[in-house]
């Protein structure tokens, strides 16, 4: 499986399903962090192993392993598992005095993708926090991070249909995955080890798929070895969850994939056909501006900058009263002392309340249909269509190591208001 960066020609490949059938494409990893804005792409840019998406294609020639031999600690066979850096194992801490070394062997009919935190050679996809605000390289710096270095891995089969599965933790530059004694694990019915990871890997399937009927799932966590269960009381309990046995690790278009601290989205290859392009966005952007939509005050006329200025407050740029959906150009007017001067007075049905700059989500991939960009995200401002807005305002997403809220896809922010989103109400052109 080789992997590409598909953010500079995503919205090709989305309609090349032909292509890809040939590619033997799976899909494709989009990545919304917890502490930072990606909305299309990094704070920092696309860089090698670190980017906003990524691409899952059949590698040249498998690399996936399976469970095989068991050991128990302390005997020769388990030593040699553990030191040899071309054996692949699993050791499950139980006590001081023993261990569990589960040898993995090669699959040749799976292929392997690991993400993590770790920047070291056997993570495919790495996954890291910002500081919150950053814009730039200078101000953009590591912090304290909840995702693990070696967070899951990601076993795909090479042949028809290319089915995916998560498993909880990955595999170190010495193909050993170490559970130590503090960590939640397991001897399964069938003699088998388990285990969870410190803060745990959640997914979520979505319900009707990932289309603009999708409803959202429920959350469950996966183990080491790929089980499903309820989620424990708190996200490090000792104590796992509750096994849900008609479930299972499959990952499904529309998955959510939660490492504590960012959540990636699963798209396959055929949920993405379905799938607005960047082209399609950016017509409806033109659309939008070839409308003439101007200030009712001011009377100038309005337009979105282009995707690629995203960061750039642009002179002719819409803002929005969250409050009434009025949208205006920016002006200076209508600040309540009161309130810090957080809050505008609307000048056209003079409800209060904040007033933000408005942005078209760049991202396709979060997009439920190719409806027309009409509603806002709140407080953000972020700007898609319709059923997008009302599917991912519904979504309760893990923020922390024990809350959830609904929070905008495209930057993460905390949803406000009654909906979480508005409904935008532009004027057109007088004449």
């Amino acid at each position: 499986m080789f992997v590409l960066d598909l953010f500079s020609i995503g919205s090709l490949l989305a309609h090349l399903v032909t292509f890809r059938a040939c590619l033997c494409y799976h899909g494709e990893m989009v990545i919304r962090s917890e502490q930072h804005t990606y909305n299309g792409s990094l704070p920092n840019g696309d860089r090698g192993r670190r980017k906003s998406r990524f691409a899952l294609f059949k590698r040249p020639k498998a690399n996936g392993v399976k469970p095989s031999t068991v050991h128990i600690a302390c005997t020769p066979q388990a030593a040699k598992a553990i030191s040899n850096k071309d054996q692949h194992s699993i050791s499950y801490t139980l006590s001081r005095a023993q261990t569990v070394v589960v040898e993995y062997t090669h699959d040749s009919n799976t292929d392997m993708f690991q993400i993590g935190r770790s920047t070291e050679s056997p993570i495919d996809f790495v996954v890291t926090d910002t500081v919150p605000g950053s814009q730039s390289n200078s101000d953009t710096q590591s912090v304290q991070s909840t995702i693990s270095r070696f967070a899951c891995r990601i076993i795909c089969e090479r042949n028809p249909p290319f089915t995916a599965r998560i498993y909880a933790a990955g595999f170190d530059s010495s193909k050993n995955i170490f559970l130590g004694e503090k960590a939640a694990k397991w001897k399964t019915s069938d003699g088998q080890m388990d285990g969870l990871t410190t803060n745990g890997v959640l997914v979520m399937h979505p319900r009707n798929g990932f289309t603009e009927d999708s409803k959202p799932g429920i959350w469950r966590e996966i183990s080491v070895c790929g089980n499903v269960f309820s989620l424990r009381e708190t996200r490090s309990a000792q104590q796992r969850g509750k096994m849900v046995e008609i479930e299972t690790n499959q990952l499904q278009d529309g998955s959510l994939i939660d490492l504590c601290g960012a959540t990636l989205l699963w798209r396959t290859a055929e949920g993405l056909s379905h799938t607005p392009t960047v082209k399609h966005l950016e017509a409806l952007r033109q659309e939008i501006n070839a409308a003439r939509p101007q200030c009712p005050v001011g009377f100038n006329t309005l337009a979105f900058p282009s995707m690629k200025r995203k960061d750039v407050v642009d002179e002719k740029q819409p803002w929005v009263y969250l409050n009434c959906g009025h949208v205006h150009g920016y002006h200076n007017w209508g600040n309540k002392e009161e309130r810090d001067g957080k809050d505008r007075e609307c000048p056209m049905c003079r409800s209060v309340g904040p007033y933000v700059p408005l942005w078209l989500g760049c991202e396709a991939g979060f997009y439920v249909d190719a409806g027309p960009p009409t509603h806002a995200f709140s407080p953000c401002g972020h700007v898609c269509s319709e059923k997008t807005t009302a599917y991912w305002s519904q979504i309760p997403l893990p923020h922390g190591t024990h809350t959830f809220h609904a929070a905008c896809p495209f930057c993460a922010h905390q949803l406000a208001g009654e909906q979480g989103y508005i409904r935008l109400i532009f004027q057109g052109p007088l004449d």
